[in-house]
């Protein structure tokens, strides 16, 4: 290349007749207008108003996650003109605040001493009313988040044992198991061994040592280790529709260690101004459902194979929720 073509481009095409170079003058011309079209269709899809007519509605991975995602996503249905989209079984709790924050889902069933102590990093506080309502707060000025009105149940945390080894050792609270839990093993999930109000901190409280460091199980097989001998104590929650099906025994928190866990719906402050009608719909949910009725849903589904979404329109239909 000589001094005149240097930082040049070479000349596209080679030194061909005329006919040849008009034919790959006009491919090159068609090749080049499609990369345009795509760009602008990409662009126009890309910057238009995201799921303008949608709602995206998240649940983490149990049971009751996946009743109440599609209790939300029912009762929307029922009382908005929106297309709802289910995403449901997202893990768990940092999962689903994460896709909250990315504008992946607009809603999902979250309870408060979570939010509490898990995301906001804050002391156990024992009042409902006080955790409710700085949860509530924070959520608003950290996130640009809303946390609407509690549905009605309060589900724990439950530590809970076979029914036989209850009777057997005479126990009904944490302080009494503590001198059987060297003799025990544990089974817990993945975010109880880790959260700040999960596993280190109840131990510290009781003072518990088992047998060998608590074995970190998958939710669904937590309860089916217990009875079948392999673990000795884990810990699932209190609306737990297996609690009144099979022989187990709640062991009671005597000292109030663990905060309340009031079920509330979290919503995107954008999803709302965009879709007023939504809040109206999940505010008339507020105080509907108890922990009984909670537990006979997740019984329904996990030990009589129920269809989830049944399950809700029956429980929406029997309730007439207005």
């Amino acid at each position: 290349m000589n001094s005149r073509n240097a930082g040049r481009w070479p000349a596209p095409f080679p030194r061909t007749g005329t006919r040849e170079r008009t034919h790959s003058i006009a491919k090159l011309t068609a090749l080049r207008l499609s990369v345009v079209l795509i760009f602008i269709a990409t662009v126009s899809i890309s910057c238009g108003p995201p799921r303008r007519d949608t709602i995206v509605i998240g649940s983490k991975n149990f049971t009751e996650q996946a009743i109440l995602g599609e209790l939300l996503a029912q009762h929307i249905e029922a009382r908005t003109h929106l297309h709802v989209v289910r995403r449901f079984y997202l893990v768990g709790t940092y999962i689903c605040q994460q896709a909250l924050l990315a504008g992946r889902i607009d809603t999902y069933v979250e309870y408060t001493g979570t939010a509490l102590t898990a995301i906001l990093k804050e002391p156990v506080v024992t009042s409902p009313a006080m955790v409710r309502e700085e949860v509530r707060e924070e959520y608003a000025r950290r996130f640009n988040l809303e946390v609407l009105p509690p549905l009605g149940f309060n589900n724990t945390f439950a530590m809970v044992i076979r029914g036989e080894d209850a009777r057997r050792l005479g126990i009904h609270n944490l302080s009494e198991a503590a001198p059987f839990a060297t003799q025990w093993r544990a089974g817990f999930g993945y975010e109880f061994t880790s959260r700040p109000d999960g596993y280190p901190g109840l131990a510290a409280t009781y003072n518990l040592h088992f047998a060998a460091p608590p074995r970190v199980m998958d939710l669904g097989l937590m309860y089916r280790s217990l009875l079948e001998n392999q673990v000795d104590i884990v810990a699932g929650n209190s609306t737990d529709g297996i609690l009144a099906a099979r022989d187990l025994a709640i062991l009671q928190d005597d000292k109030h260690y663990f905060p309340p866990y009031e079920a509330v719906p979290v919503v995107r402050h954008q999803a709302l101004e965009a879709h007023p009608e939504v809040r109206a719909a999940l505010a008339s949910l507020a105080g509907k459902i108890s922990d009984a009725e909670m537990q006979k849903m997740n019984y329904a589904v996990d030990s009589q194979h129920a269809d989830v979404a049944t399950v809700v329109r029956t429980f929406l239909h029997d309730k007439a929720i207005d």
